[in-house]
């Protein structure tokens, strides 16, 4: 990726945080690489140099500071085609640091040979997806050690490591430090947490309460300050709860000290589902140019576009939705949990339910999926995905190619355009993702599907926020 020296120097000067995790400068008389907002006096501009991810920083022997700490960054936003394939090994890579697939099936799922993923990546960030897998497992750790009170034989297989004696090797020849030292005064009594910035502003009331409307019973419960739910990554099992940080900066994340070992993947999730990654100066800049949503891009700034932390689960909810009131399908999901989903003990008495997973239903059929008051022809759709997902036709996550699987989903029976659309916009977090069928959507452009469907051109590649924000502009959440 191509950086511009002058902006970075100029975001650096500013620590504009609309930079944030977008590049990072190193400081070649330190040999330290920071992120743009970092708090320590700005070197000289001699001695500053930027690059694109923190691997390129890593692998040109520079090393992260100690003060803004790097691997709490947001990450990139990018949704051309080249960075899309880079975003979704970026994802990858984030959640499963190739602990147990290589490269080559890392690209086999993208869909891409590994000579190519090597190449795009390499072109894009400057290093190979080993050595950003490398430094994604070096962050991760040195995140779990300076904010957790995780033991270190636990903190370097939660963050990827085949062993202890690698993980203090790699800390020392990439850091010149051990592990013990970057420990963070953290109190143990405080459980397991962890804090994810954001690039401000970030509109948190509008995003928990949609959320809250669609809040499974058993999994999930939000109020007024907390998004908590179940979670069931693998073998492990347990709960999280979300809220915003003090500062206004970050969230705070807490979670049960049984999802230990997949914290990783819950940090990746938890990003997903709050659309972390958003840039909402880019968003904002584009839509307010229409009078259509202008007003509301100036009232709601930093609207996200709600993620999910389980594909498959949300999959589902949306096949629930079709053609029904949110509160109606809520009820329905509810109900579809209480049946299918395993139970869980948590200290919240509301939580109680697991989320099923496709594999778990492999063997249900639409006849016992409508037995619990489901519709017949949304039962069969649901089977008909169970047996998708299963054979891996439709893949409920970050992707390369989101048309194929928007096609994909779309020839799964009872499927159309709007569910595949919604499915792309929160399962795929595909921020281009146009349910432009819609009638509530319809309702607040005042205009007919053909002439919305045109206007939407223009918002390219940001056709999801400004689905929010006609949602917004009517006063409710459909």
């Amino acid at each position: 990726m191509l950086l511009d020296s002058n902006a970075c120097y100029r975001a650096v000067r500013a620590r504009d945080r609309r930079f944030d995790g977008r590049f990072f400068v190193a400081v070649s008389s330190t040999k330290i690489y920071c992120r743009p907002i970092c708090p320590a006096r700005p070197p000289k501009r001699e001695n500053m140099r930027f690059y694109s991810s923190a691997a390129a920083a890593e692998g040109a022997g520079y090393r992260p500071c100690l003060r803004c700490h790097p691997e709490r960054a947001p990450g990139l936003s990018s949704v051309d085609a080249t960075s899309r394939l880079v975003g979704a090994a970026i994802a990858g890579i984030e959640e499963y640091a190739l602990s147990s697939a290589g490269v080559g099936q890392l690209a086999a799922s993208l869909g891409v040979s590994d000579r190519h993923l090597r190449r795009v990546t390499e072109a894009e960030l400057g290093v190979s997806p080993v050595e950003l897998a490398q430094t994604q497992r070096l962050l991760l750790a040195k995140r779990l050690l300076s904010e957790t009170s995780l033991k270190l034989t636990d903190i370097a297989f939660a963050s990827g490591f085949g062993s202890v004696r690698r993980f203090n090797a790699l800390f020392k020849s990439r850091y010149g430090l051990s592990p013990r030292s970057l420990r963070g005064p953290v109190d143990a009594a405080r459980g397991l947490r962890c804090q994810l910035d954001f690039r401000p502003p970030l509109a948190w009331n509008s995003l928990l309460g949609y959320l809250r409307l669609r809040a499974i019973p058993g999994v999930e419960f939000v109020d007024g300050t907390h998004y908590r739910r179940t979670a069931a990554i693998d073998d492990h099992q347990g709960w999280i709860a979300v809220s915003l940080a003090k500062s206004g900066l970050a969230l705070d994340v807490e979670m049960s000290q049984s999802l230990a070992p997949v914290i990783g993947s819950v940090i990746v999730r938890v990003k997903q589902l709050f659309d972390l990654g958003a840039a909402p100066d880019a968003v904002s800049a584009l839509l307010s140019q229409d009078p259509m949503l202008c007003d509301s891009v100036r009232r709601l700034p930093g609207l996200r576009v709600p993620g999910a932390f389980d594909g498959f689960e949300l999959g589902v909810r949306a096949v629930l939705g079709q053609q029904v009131s949110v509160k109606a399908a809520t009820t329905v999901a509810g109900r579809w949990t209480c049946a299918c989903g395993a139970e869980i003990v948590t200290p919240f008495p509301e939580l109680n339910r697991l989320t099923p997973t496709a594999r778990q239903l492999a063997g249900v059929s639409a006849g016992q999926i409508a037995s619990l008051g489901i519709v017949g022809s949304r039962a069969r759709c649901i089977a008909a995905l169970v047996q998708a997902v299963n054979e891996r036709k439709v893949v409920l996550a970050c992707t390369a190619d989101v048309e194929r699987q928007i096609d994909a989903l779309m020839q799964v029976p009872g499927i159309g355009p709007w569910t595949a659309q919604y499915i792309a916009m929160r399962a795929l977090h595909w921020p281009d993702a146009f349910p432009g069928t819609d009638l509530m959507l319809l309702r607040a452009a005042k205009i007919s599907h053909r002439q919305l469907h045109a206007r939407a051109e223009a918002w390219r590649p940001w056709r999801a926020y400004a689905t929010h924000y006609l949602w917004q502009s009517l006063g409710v959440i459909p």
